[in-house]
């Protein structure tokens, strides 16, 4: 919907430097080209970047309480607001607009922070209480909406992006080696790290409250997986069906409510694919889609895209972008801009094309299947926890992966993506010899990452899907793969699989709902067969790839010559010359492939640290 930053002096002795507020808030006009807005009140300042979705005349920010000591900024849809806004005004409240995120202001008023968990929604505001004179911050459930904070000599700073907190002054521009060790490990950083020393990303589900006396964060929410096997007889398998049905449908109805056209995105896999359905179902045609599409047919859906499509009949309304290598190149130095930290595939940048041509169509409003595979068991680590009879290792290397895995998941057996022992070996071949003098200052793997104490108890799919939960979709999926790619474009994205009531009814299924024998995603396969052709329900998980860094290298692409030479990464100085020169060659051997499902693409990674180094003018290690 929006961007939103704010100053808050901690000491409430220094008025607000407007200057500074406006120059951070024209950082995120990508965010909000439709208006802007500020409310400085003595030693607070916030401001806000708008796109117009809801109540276009009305929905102006900052907004305030009906005597006007709230004064509210919110970047997001709170999309069970109709119901919440009945609630209030029964209860004596006036409402000045008929803008969703209104409901906010008057849910404080009435409960205080433990409203929040009543928002169903994809989230990140400010309220500032004037008669409490304190700021509090909040971050939906999932992560959606992203939210961006630090402390300058005593000024509390927040933003939906890092660059607009860049613009005050007496940031310093650090690397937080953290952060990098872990898009190096994980599938993306995770919150509260970023790429930037002392900035931090508020974690999902949590809120700060900050006043004279400090700053403290607080947990309002989290996934809890409840169901056991020895639930199975509770309900049958077609009450849950019905069940899931009738969540997403209404989930689907919520993000589809806007005062301005809205589309969706068609991969041709089944989520996209059952969301694209249900829009027929409530809305039926005349509404746009947008796909993706290769050269390279073994990475390439086409062919089901167009299936979905011929099945609902939806192509007049289909725009397909094809992308070839040279697209990569020429958008990513663009995705790293806004993702403000390192990538390690080149998929962003279709995203960012994507969302190009959203805006084209004049939409602002865009529906993504995103989600579903954390929730019903989609990825292929769930079958291989199903089939894996052993460690491929043996002696002391198997007792130090299994201490390593006991510190990080609390579970000996629990192997996520890799053996991170002797993955740790393999960073520190990558960093430079100054870097790893400094290792076990910021390796991530002696970080708390999940709670693990929380997880405990929970059956092997329960637990994978948490941490699919917490290291791969918040921050990556719908971060730097979603949000950042969207409002890059002006275009406001909506998961309806992370709908709250979808998340809280598929955390407490059986797991053989889930995964049943080695059919993933079982339960949202039946539900499908109502909507879709057994070609698109049936297919095996197909996970988005785009082509990877051995495609630029081909290329003799200069910037990217220039980049990885061994000169400029000796400058840098966080990664190793000799390993990055071996890695090149590597790339250039004919027939060279990384399986990007399994593999990590570290010339990616690398590559796009150097862009993020030139973009923001991050210093060379020292």
């Amino acid at each position: 919907m929006c961007g939103i930053v704010g100053i808050f002096d901690k000491t409430r002795q220094r008025l607000v430097n407007r200057q500074y507020l406006e120059k951070m808030t024209s950082c995120l006009l990508h965010r909000g080209p439709d208006d802007e807005g500020y409310v400085i009140h003595n030693s607070t300042g916030l401001g806000f970047r708008r796109l117009s979705i809801i109540d276009l005349s009305g929905g102006r920010q900052p907004m305030y309480n009906e005597d006007g000591t709230l004064a509210l900024v919110c970047n997001g849809e709170i999309y069970n607001y109709k119901e919440l806004r009945r609630e209030m005004i029964q209860k004596g409240h006036r409402f000045a607009s008929d803008c969703d995120v209104e409901v906010i202001l008057h849910l404080y008023e009435e409960e205080g922070t433990g409203f929040i968990k009543r928002l169903n929604g994809q989230f990140a505001f400010a309220i500032f209480d004037m008669k409490k004179d304190c700021l509090i911050t909040a971050r939906d459930q999932v992560g959606i909406a992203p939210l961006f904070y630090t402390t300058v000599n005593d000024y509390f700073l927040f933003s939906s992006e890092i660059k607009a907190l860049l613009q005050y002054p007496g940031i310093r521009k650090e690397v937080n080696l953290t952060c990098l060790d872990q898009i190096l490990s994980f599938p993306g950083y995770v919150s509260p790290a970023t790429m930037f020393k002392d900035i931090h990303s508020l974690k999902p589900g949590h809120y700060l409250y900050v006043d004279r006396h400090g700053m403290s964060c607080h947990e309002y929410w989290d996934i809890k997986f409840t169901a056991r096997e020895d639930q199975l007889n509770l309900h049958s398998e077609q009450y849950y069906v019905d069940q899931l049905e009738e969540l997403l449908l209404q989930a689907v109805k919520y993000r589809l409510h806007a005062d301005v056209p809205v589309g969706f995105y068609l991969s041709g896999g089944l989520d996209s694919s059952l969301i694209a359905a249900m829009i027929h179902r409530l809305k039926g045609g005349n509404m746009h889609s947008f796909s993706v599409a290769f050269e390279e047919h073994e990475i390439s859906e086409r062919i089901y895209q167009q299936q979905v499509c011929a099945h609902l009949g939806q192509e007049a309304f289909h725009h397909e972008v094809m992308f070839t290598p040279d697209d990569i190149a020429e958008r990513l130095r663009q995705a790293i801009y806004f993702a403000e930290c390192p990538l390690k595939e080149s998929y962003n940048t279709c995203s960012l094309a994507l969302s190009a041509a959203v805006n084209k169509k004049g939409l602002k409003v865009i529906l993504t299947g995103e989600g579903a595979d954390e929730l019903f068991a989609g990825y292929v680590g769930y079958r291989f926890d199903r089939i894996r009879t052993s460690d491929d290792f043996a002696g002391a290397e198997m007792v130090l992966e299994e201490e390593l895995r006991e510190k990080m998941w609390g579970d000996r057996g629990l192997l996520y993506e890799k053996n991170y022992h002797a993955f740790r070996d393999i960073k520190r071949a990558v960093f430079a010899d100054r870097v790893n003098q400094q290792y076990e200052h910021f390796d991530c793997f002696t970080d708390t990452i999940v709670n693990k104490a929380r997880i405990s108890g929970w059956d092997l799919l329960q637990k994978r899907s948490y941490l699919d939960f917490k290291l791969r979709l918040a921050d990556h999926l719908i971060s730097d793969h979603g949000d950042r790619v969207a409002y890059a474009n002006s275009v406001e994205a909506r998961y309806p699989f992370l709908d709250i009531n979808v998340i809280e009814f598929a955390a407490s299924l059986p797991s053989h709902l889930k995964l049943n024998g080695l059919v993933e995603k079982y339960l949202l396969k039946k539900c499908a067969a109502k909507y879709l052709p057994a070609s698109i329900v049936n297919r095996e998980k197909f996970g988005f790839v785009a082509p990877g860094c051995h495609y630029l290298m081909k290329k003799n692409i200069e910037w990217v010559n220039d980049l990885l030479s061994a000169s400029t990464i000796k400058r840098q100085g966080y990664f190793n010359v000799e390993t990055v020169e071996r890695l090149k060659k590597t790339y250039m051997q004919d027939g060279f492939r990384l399986h990007q499902v399994f593999e990590t693409d570290f010339l990616m990674i690398i590559l796009t640290f150097g862009l993020l180094q030139e973009i923001f003018d991050l210093p060379a290690y020292s």
